[in-house]
């Protein structure tokens, strides 16, 4: 039977086993995967272990392989021959502090009213990343329970470390590259719709670059009475030179920074200029009103479109409560660039590490940390599979899906496409209230639900 004639069936599956579905949400949420302690290492072996027997009990071949860290769970489906697909998940979640915040047990999920009437689950990991990921797993349950196999090939990687760097992917990926670049395209749940009644697929995904510096004067800290005009202070050295890194016009001022950098098509700036993007609103909820960036650029240019830097964070001399006269021997700062496509990781933390060495005075010395790198990612907008993928998602929501970028970085997305050669489908139904890494995270009902049936016709679309 064509797959296209089997779509009803599955839907009607999804809605009528929809209570069973929750339940099995529920058992993922209750176990405390927190990857991030290592008190918690029990708990994620055992996160792992349940995705392994749901997924067996699916007829995949299922297993939650060893790394250095928490084990990433990989399972194959052994239906079809035509299409492939890659899906990527994470089964780690946040820790909970300050759990005094919470209105709930964090790890018992709870289904509870919305100020605006909408059902809601509420617990860690509900939205970021486990009912994100169970929308894919119980989308193939559904496929499998109503006409007894998928629609095409897949497999599923499920890391367990996203949420505390994932240092151990890449390295996994690497030695298994030949059973995982086997697909035709990745897919990741982990991203959010548009608005609440428009889905996106996610083209766009910034890079990262990110260097902890510190300077290094005086071999201790100084009186700044007795030391004071004398000492060089490390302090006003790192200001300086984090002045230094932007121009009075918002753009970033490293030699050579924007060589790569390519400008949209009209054709996408056209259409997320018919988003509706409200830039006042934006950053009126924030308490802000003037966009700070590269001038005669709308703000979705610049979250999405454009690199940026920014200081994350700057410690040096006394910051408890009183005063302390003092000139420190160090100070630090931690500072990220956001990538676009094109732009080249080493390149870029070459070329700040040069600025900042260059402007150091005599007497000085820095060290330089870095915390991790990444490209960015963007997939063709006329690609087949997104072709495909929108018109699923649009068929479940009855809206033209969107094309969106995003001014956050998925690294495994670069790594798809860097070690496994793969493009990458960002898919997911996450809204921006889901206050993931927050207290009281939420996911609403209808993103489960729908997400689940919006998979069953992505699968269905993807088949061809």
């Amino acid at each position: 039977m064509p797959v296209q004639s089997q779509v009803d069936a599955v839907l009607a599956q999804v809605d009528a086993g929809l209570e069973q579905s929750l339940e099995r949400l529920y058992e993922l949420l209750r176990i405390k995967s927190i990857s991030t302690d290592p008190a918690y290492a029990a708990e994620c072996q055992r996160a792992a272990d349940w995705l392994v027997s749901e997924l067996a009990g699916l007829g995949f071949d299922a297993a939650a392989r060893p790394t250095p860290g928490h084990p990433v769970v990989v399972g194959h489906g052994t239906d079809q021959a035509g299409p492939h697909v890659l899906f990527y998940a994470h089964y780690d979640v946040q820790p909970v502090d300050p759990v005094e915040l919470w209105h709930s047990d964090p790890f018992e999920p709870q289904l509870k009213e919305g100020a605006d009437g909408r059902k809601i689950i509420v617990a860690r990991g509900a939205s970021d990343d486990k009912g994100q990921m169970m929308t894919f797993i119980e989308a193939c349950r559904a496929w499998k329970t109503a006409t007894g196999t998928l629609p095409v090939k897949v497999s599923l990687m499920l890391e367990g470390e996203e949420e505390s760097g994932g240092k151990n992917l890449p390295p996994f990926m690497e030695a298994h590259r030949d059973e995982l670049a086997a697909a035709d395209i990745a897919l990741v749940c982990d991203t959010d719709m548009w608005n609440r009644q428009t889905p996106s697929i996610t083209t766009m995904l910034r890079g990262l670059v990110a260097d902890e510096i510190e300077i290094t004067c005086a071999n201790k800290d100084l009186h700044s009475g007795m030391f004071g005009n004398a000492a060089r202070n490390p302090n006003q050295v790192l200001a300086e030179i984090i002045a230094s890194l932007r121009a009075p016009d918002g753009s970033v001022t490293l030699p050579s920074f924007y060589d790569d950098v390519a400008e949209i098509s009209p054709e996408l700036k056209a259409q997320w200029a018919s988003l509706g993007f409200d830039e006042a609103k934006f950053l009126g909820e924030v308490g802000l009103s003037v966009p700070a960036g590269e001038q005669n650029r709308s703000v979705l240019e610049m979250l999405w479109a454009r690199p940026t830097c920014e200081i994350n964070g700057m410690i040096g001399g006394y910051t408890g409560d009183g005063f302390k006269t003092v000139i420190p021997a160090k100070a630090s700062a931690k500072i990220s660039f956001r990538l676009v496509s094109g732009m080249d990781p080493a390149k870029i933390r070459a070329a700040f590490r040069k600025h900042v060495e260059e402007r150091l005075p005599a007497d000085c010395s820095v060290k330089f940390t870095p915390h991790g790198g990444s490209p960015a990612i963007t997939v063709p907008s006329d690609g087949t599979h997104l072709c495909q993928a929108l018109a699923g998602l649009s068929a479940e929501w009855n809206k033209d899906a969107v094309i969106t970028g995003s001014g956050g970085s998925i690294p495994v997305a670069g790594d798809f496409k860097k070690i496994l050669g793969l493009d990458t489908l960002l898919i997911g139904f996450a809204h921006v209230d889901d206050q993931i890494h927050s207290p009281n995270e939420k996911y609403d009902l209808e993103s489960y639900h729908r997400g689940i049936r919006s998979w069953v016709r992505v699968l269905a679309a993807l088949a061809g």
